[in-house]
């Protein structure tokens, strides 16, 4: 079963999220997967890529399913890709729309943040954890969008948020459930061909306020420095307790 579905109609790509069983969760391969489907979708000139989820929510986010076997060198190669994939799509021509739903967690929510318009279903909830182990990944892209006191307010707790909030600091643009899909991709589709495809660069390029090596500097920064591999370790050890506790 492939990672990854992708969906090319005439009018617009829909990219699929497909492990289902691992909460979509973005091991290595997925990763790259997505890069070369962002490079199709641009190649081909695609005026409109939507990003959706299959199975119980949109993404868990980094798959730390595995984080025990990799060197600090793998995992900080993984990081960077992730970056790289979030400016891809930060940055592409093609209009991108991200549909979330249920419970998505640090990358899962940075690849929401990276699209030009976010929606989710009611009952959707969003937590970046990634300062609890020195992970500094899309914070900056996240401040851009709900301003820098509220990303303040929920970065430095990680605390996890839900879509009512997501929807009034404009982190979330609609709450839509699955049947409305279909309408607002018909609304989005009709606003991206408002203008000619050349024009829709030029402002793109006029309002960009990516930072993209910034960014990625940020990310380094914080992924190299050493004992990454052990504060994530003890970042799921206590995850994990919490989590009995909880049950």
């Amino acid at each position: 079963m492939s990672t990854l579905v992708v969906s090319r109609l005439p009018t617009h790509w829909t990219i699929t999220l497909n492990r289902p069983d691992k909460l979509n969760a973005l091991c290595a391969s997925l990763v790259e997967e997505l890069i070369e489907a962002f490079d199709e979708a641009q190649a081909a000139g695609t005026p409109l890529v939507v990003l959706q989820g299959e199975g119980r929510c949109f993404s868990a986010g980094f798959d730390m399913s595995d984080v025990h076997s990799q060197s600090e060198g793998d995992l900080l190669l993984r990081f960077v890709r992730i970056e790289v994939l979030l400016n891809k799509i930060a940055n592409s021509p093609c209009f991108t729309a991200a549909l979330a739903h249920g419970r998505n967690f640090g990358a899962g929510v940075d690849l929401i943040a990276a699209c030009n318009l976010r929606a989710a279903a009611p009952g959707s909830t969003f937590r970046m954890p990634g300062l609890k182990f020195g992970l500094v990944l899309g914070s900056a892209r996240f401040a851009r969008i709900v301003g820098t006191r509220e990303a303040q307010r929920i970065l430095e707790t990680a605390a996890t948020f839900d879509v009512e909030r997501a929807n009034a600091n404009g982190f979330i643009e609609r709450v839509v459930d699955s049947e409305q899909h279909a309408g607002l991709i018909a609304e989005v589709l009709e606003r991206v061909n408002a203008l000619p495809a050349q024009s829709r660069v030029l402002l793109r390029r006029a309002l960009d306020t990516e930072q993209a090596d910034t960014d990625l500097a940020a990310l380094v920064r914080s992924a190299c420095v050493p004992g990454i591999h052990k504060r994530i370790e003890a970042y799921l050890a206590s995850s994990k307790k919490v989590q009995e506790k909880i049950v």
